[in-house]
């Protein structure tokens, strides 16, 4: 047998040096990183940025020199990007991406959440951190050690490489678009668009095959100022026509604390105005659905769009009218003294703001109703997901409401029953 000498095990057992990437440029930054973070160069080195000489210091400054400054390099931030793109800076800061940040400050519920979940790359952060934020929101998270991520056009076009491929894909958008609240990739990779596009992708279908991405609709023509025409919550101002329908939008208008119980504009409202919560003018609305018919005519005639946006209207409709008897039959409950109001309510009201937080299960039924279920019913039908828009929305709507009105007729029947004992106590 072999005897293996001390020296062989020696040099057996020694760490062997990972493979080095090659550095071809920028001089000791490229040096440095290639040894301690070799991923962040390689993907620099892959870049256009790299191809057309923008180094390190062209984003994050000259300050950082060495591994006890590393605090000096800059936040590439858009401001950063503007400098040469200027046109898509300027599209980004007039779309609701770039309202993102602001918007999720600007939740009631926000102070309830832990920190972890708005201040790191976890939680509410993770995908509102697209949002632009103020030098000094930037300054602050930094003091506090949460400046990773505060920048906006990496969340799309991932450092280092900042790949246009890569934000052109239905991908890049999955992160933040999945999901209970926002399923947006579940619904589109399963709708006949994904499907077409994804078998495209892995080649089983020619390239020059239809196939709309989710940047076909909401990029259009590479234009970063995108925005929908009914927006996030499906909701706009004035009324409609049918008043049925305007009597069910301002029960959910009421529940979100944008009126008070007569009607009146409150606070909120302007906050919804300032993140485009809602839509207030007609033509706003009218001009992004035009801009979805002229899209979808690449492929089908005006009509069957129109005909099927159309339908997808109808469900907001239909999704509006349960949403607004489940409000109605939670705020009889306050009104009645049978389900006490929260203190930070501010009105005789459901807040549907408050969202998992809301205190009782009556109300958590109401919140997923909402911000799940009537998101799936409308989103699922616009983005041509049969299976989300009936099985994960409206049928979820319906269990829900039905959950509503046995737990509220259960509330009022223990209230009767209590009332009665009391009367047989009083005699």
């Amino acid at each position: 047998m072999r005897t293996v000498c001390s020296q062989e095990v020696k040099e057996s057992t020694q760490a062997v040096e990972p493979a080095q990437p090659p550095v071809q440029a920028e001089d000791s930054c490229a040096d440095c990183h290639a040894r301690i973070t070799p991923g962040i160069v390689v993907d620099w080195q892959l870049s256009k940025h790299s191809a057309n000489d923008v180094g390190c210091s062209k984003c994050h400054g000259d300050r950082h020199n060495s591994m006890v400054d590393a605090a000096n390099a800059g936040i590439a931030g858009a401001e950063v990007c503007a400098k040469c793109h200027a046109v898509q800076a300027e599209q980004f800061g007039k779309g609701k991406h770039a309202l993102a940040w602001g918007a999720m400050k600007a939740m009631p519920n926000l102070h309830w959440q832990p920190t972890v979940q708005l201040e790191g790359l976890k939680g509410c952060w993770a995908c509102h951190r697209v949002g632009l934020k103020t030098e000094w929101e930037v300054k602050g998270l930094m003091e506090k050690g949460s400046g990773f991520g505060a920048s906006s056009c990496d969340a799309c076009h991932t450092r280092h490489l900042f790949s246009v491929d890569e934000a052109k894909s239905p991908q890049a958008c999955r992160t933040c678009h999945t999901g209970v609240e926002s399923p947006q990739w579940e619904m589109y990779s399963s709708s006949k668009h994904g499907v077409r596009f994804l078998l495209k992708q892995s080649r089983m279908l020619p390239e020059d095959s239809a196939a709309p991405t989710c940047q076909s609709c909401h990029f259009q023509d590479g234009d970063h100022a995108n925005m929908t025409a009914w927006g996030y919550l499906a909701l706009r101002l004035p009324y409609p026509q049918d008043a049925q329908w305007a009597q069910d939008r301002a029960a959910i208008l009421q529940a979100l604390g944008v009126f008070d119980p007569t009607g009146k504009p409150t606070p909120r409202l302007a906050v919804f105005e300032t993140y485009k919560f809602l839509r207030f003018k007609e033509e706003d609305w009218q001009a992004e659905r035009e801009k979805d018919l002229k899209i979808c005519n690449e492929c089908h005639s005006v009509n069957f769009a129109r005909a099927e946006l159309d339908k997808g209207d109808q469900i907001i409709r239909e999704s509006d009218a349960l949403m607004a008897e489940g409000i109605r039959t939670v705020a009889a409950l306050y009104q009645d003294g049978l389900l006490k109001k929260p203190e930070s309510y501010s009105y005789e009201f459901p807040d549907l703001l408050a969202m998992q937080n809301a205190p009782t299960v009556i109300e958590q039924k109401l919140f997923s109703m909402f911000h799940e279920y009537r998101m799936a019913a409308f989103q699922g039908a616009f983005h041509g997901s049969p299976d989300y828009s009936f099985w994960h929305g409206w049928a979820q709507m319906q269990s829900c409401l039905t959950e509503i009105r046995e737990r509220a007729a259960e509330i009022r029947a223990m209230a009767g029953k209590a009332a009665k004992n009391h009367a047989k106590g009083a005699k």
